[in-house]
Formats: structure tokens, C-alpha cells, sequence
């Protein structure tokens, strides 16, 4: 039996080096969707290079952390922001202002709003949502995603999972059950198996070998892998500390080997849009 695998790149529009390294990936590697930051410093780079990528399908990556700064102003989005008008740097703000009832479920929707309009506007169908740094998974960012994906006749979501032992790893699982429930009843779709939260910046080929042994092992019929290809050396990914190897994901994605890997296992490549025809 074949089964649908969706190999998303994140963050396109993050630098202009991570455009060049997803467009690669997909022209000569496994990569068959990509997710778009509306607030990326290369943004108007990631637009043109996804209406030339022919059949790369699209998804909004919306964002409310990064450090990058909001498409609407510090004034209309307050709770959002820091003194300098920019989002925090990672998700641990958001859960940390989110447990402490500080961000304000309105400015997440209008900010995300924006977003999505305009990678909407870049002119090529929006396959599906998700977010930077999966904060869709606290549940008040989700109830706006579920919302907008709805408005826009978006008909899926990404459902981040985790295998992590220890307290993130239980935060995870237990958030993505409840979104998991919120997208059944809104009528959305996702993959039955996800992979990259728990791999983020560091799925080089070993560590993708052995996560498509475990999605093939779990017998789900659909999955997606979320990947970062970047170039190496790219001086724009040295302000993030996040310690990711971008180069090394590129290089996995571009393998000969991972795609012969893929088929060897059964796995037909695919994107969002074809997750939601199958469901």
C-alpha cells in the first residue's frame, strides 16, 4: 500500500538564503510544500520564488514569535510585542504571558489576519496553516488558527507531536490531543502522523531514516515531515540561536538516497491538498 508523505520546508521568507535552499530542495530534492512567513525580512524574495516553483504547494507560517516585528503596528497588536515593538524569540514567552492570561486572543486574530492575507497575496492557492515555533498548539492561538482557516476555507492544519520524555515532551502530547479534538470539530483536516517538532534543525539523513521507519511502522496513511533547509554559512541565520544545522537538513532533502529511501518504504510524496482530497 502507498501512502502520502507531505515534506514541508518552514520558515520560507525567513532570509533570502533559506528561499534559495527550500526552491533547491524542492527543484532537485523531496520537498513538496512550504510554509511562508509574512513577516520575513526576505518575504518578497519567498513570493517570487514560490510563484516560479511551478507545483510547490504553499501554507501560511504565521508567526507571533522570531523577534521579527508584527505586520501591524506595536499599537494594534499591544500584547503581542515587546518594548521595541518586536515578537519574543521563542514560544516560552508566549506560554509564559498566555498561563498569566497577557495576550489578548483579538490582537493574535488581526495579526494572523494580516499574515495570511498576505501570503495570500502572493497570487498561489494556501494549502494549509500553521505556525512558528507550533504555537498554535496553546489553546487560545488555536482557537484563532481554527477560526481563520475556517473564514478562509483553509481545509488544513498542521498537528505538531511530540516523543520527548519529561514535561515538554507531556506538555506537547497533551496540547496536541486538545487540538486534535478542536480540528474534528471544526471539520478541518491533518496528517495521521507528523514528524520534525522533536528533530527541529537537526534532521540530517540518519535521524530521517529513523524517523520514517517509525511513521512507516505506525501504519498511518498519511504523515508530514516538517523540515528547515538553509544554506551554509548564511551570515542572516546567525542572530537566531537556535543552534539549528541547517545545512546539514538541506543536504538530507537533496540526498538521491533520501528519495529512494522513501519509495523503498512505500511512500508516495504529496502535499496538503492532497491530504485534505483523501479525507
Amino acid at each position: 500500500m502507498t501512502r502520502l508523505l507531505v515534506i514541508n520546508a518552514d520558515d520560507m521568507g525567513l532570509t533570502r538564503g533559506v528561499c534559495r535552499a527550500v526552491a533547491r530542495a524542492h527543484e532537485g530534492g523531496i520537498v513538496t510544500s512550504t510554509s511562508v512567513l509574512a513577516v520575513g525580512r526576505a518575504f518578497e524574495q519567498a513570493a517570487t520564488t514560490v510563484r516560479d516553483a511551478g507545483d510547490l504547494a504553499v501554507g501560511a507560517h504565521l508567526a507571533i514569535v522570531g523577534e521579527d516585528r508584527p505586520l501591524l503596528s506595536a499599537r494594534e497588536v499591544p500584547t503581542l510585542v515587546d518594548r521595541e515593538g518586536r515578537f519574543p524569540l521563542s514560544y516560552r514567552t508566549v506560554v509564559a504571558r498566555g498561563a498569566a492570561g497577557r495576550i489578548d486572543a483579538d490582537d493574535v486574530a488581526r495579526e494572523f489576519r494580516a499574515q495570511l492575507e498576505r501570503v495570500q497575496g502572493i497570487g498561489v492557492p494556501v494549502t494549509h496553516l500553521d505556525t512558528h515555533q507550533h504555537t498554535h498548539l496553546w489553546p487560545a492561538v488555536a482557537a484563532v488558527v481554527v477560526d481563520l482557516a475556517r473564514e478562509a476555507g483553509i481545509r488544513a492544519v498542521r498537528l505538531p507531536r511530540s516523543r520527548r520524555r519529561g514535561p515538554l515532551g507531556t506538555g506537547v502530547t497533551l496540547l496536541a490531543g486538545r487540538l486534535r479534538r478542536r480540528l474534528d470539530r471544526a471539520g478541518l483536516v491533518t496528517t495521521g502522523a507528523y514528524a520534525g517538532l522533536d528533530e527541529a534543525g537537526h534532521l540530517d539523513g540518519e535521524r530521517f531514516a529513523g524517523v520514517l521507519e517509525r511513521l512507516t511502522a505506525g501504519g498511518a496513511a498519511t504523515a508530514e515531515v516538517n523540515s528547515h533547509p538553509g544554506e551554509a554559512g548564511d551570515p542572516e541565520l546567525a542572530r537566531f540561536e537556535w543552534g539549528y544545522r541547517w545545512a546539514d537538513e538541506q543536504a538530507m532533502l537533496t540526498a538521491s538516497s533520501t528519495r529512494a529511501l522513501v519509495e523503498r518504504r512505500g511512500w508516495r510524496l504529496g502535499t496538503f491538498a492532497d491530504v485534505a482530497a483523501a479525507a
